[in-house]
Formats: C-alpha cells, sequence, structure tokens
C-alpha cells in the first residue's frame, strides 16, 4: 500500500487537469464558453455554424502564434523593465501599444542601464506587430 495521499479523480469538484505539453495540447479539449466581445463578434460576423466560427477561431489564433514567432523587439532588461512599467496600467488597446514609443518619452520611470530615447527611436522603428509580439512578451 502506498502512503501518497488519494488524488481527486476527473469529476471530482477539486480535480485539475494535469498540465499539458505543446504538443498535448493541440488535442481536442472540448467545448469552451466564449465571450464574444467586438473583435469576435467582427472577426465572425455573418457565420452562424459553430464548426464555422471554431474553425475561424483557430486559424485566426493559429496565424498569430506564428506571427508571435516572427516578431518582436530584441530588449534589454532595463528596457523590458521600462515598457513593463507603461504596460503595467492593465489592458493595452491597438492605440496605447501604436503610442509606446511616445509613452516612453513621456514617462518618469527611470533605472540604470535605461537610455529612454534610444527604446523610444527602437520602438518607432518596427511594426505595429513588432509591439503587439513585445507587449505580449511582458504578459499584457
Amino acid at each position: 500500500m502506498s502512503d501518497a495521499p488519494e488524488r481527486p479523480a476527473r469529476g471530482d469538484p477539486t480535480w485539475v487537469a494535469p498540465a499539458l505539453t505543446r504538443e498535448e495540447k493541440t488535442r481536442n479539449v472540448g467545448k469552451t464558453s466564449v465571450f464574444f466581445g467586438p473583435p469576435l463578434a467582427i472577426l465572425t460576423d455573418g457565420q452562424k455554424n459553430t464548426m464555422e466560427i471554431s474553425g475561424k477561431l483557430n486559424r485566426t489564433a493559429e496565424r498569430y502564434l506564428e506571427i508571435q514567432r516572427h516578431h518582436g523587439l530584441e530588449l534589454t532588461e532595463p528596457e523590458r523593465q521600462c515598457i513593463a512599467h507603461i504596460c503595467n496600467i492593465g489592458f493595452m488597446s491597438p492605440l496605447e501599444i501604436r503610442e509606446l514609443s511616445f509613452e516612453v518619452r513621456m514617462t518618469a520611470f527611470a533605472c540604470d542601464g535605461l537610455d529612454k530615447e534610444s527604446l523610444a527611436k527602437k520602438l518607432d522603428s518596427v511594426s505595429f506587430a513588432d509591439l503587439v509580439v513585445v507587449v505580449e512578451s511582458l504578459g499584457f
């Protein structure tokens, strides 16, 4: 007999699904209720079939993951800290993401090794996709 505590089984309210590897995440994980705010409503406008909507969301997510793989910007740790400080307001709208370089120039944030003007120029020189990936990589 084992001394290990008994784990809750699926169906038990305390059961927690095990973490999935990246490969396991591609398996069918079942239906999930999703709130369709304005962006998803626009994306799926005119589609009524659940399979069509699901396909559209999955294709969009797959393409977005590919954008994340090929975009972004190399940042120093002080630069990352500065952008994280700016993003720490919470949700970053597309307009706020586009204005990151302006915010860098305006912020009172300072730390050793940070050259705000250099960072602002870096941000000015990249695409919107690169800026989105930077914000996403910081968890915002």
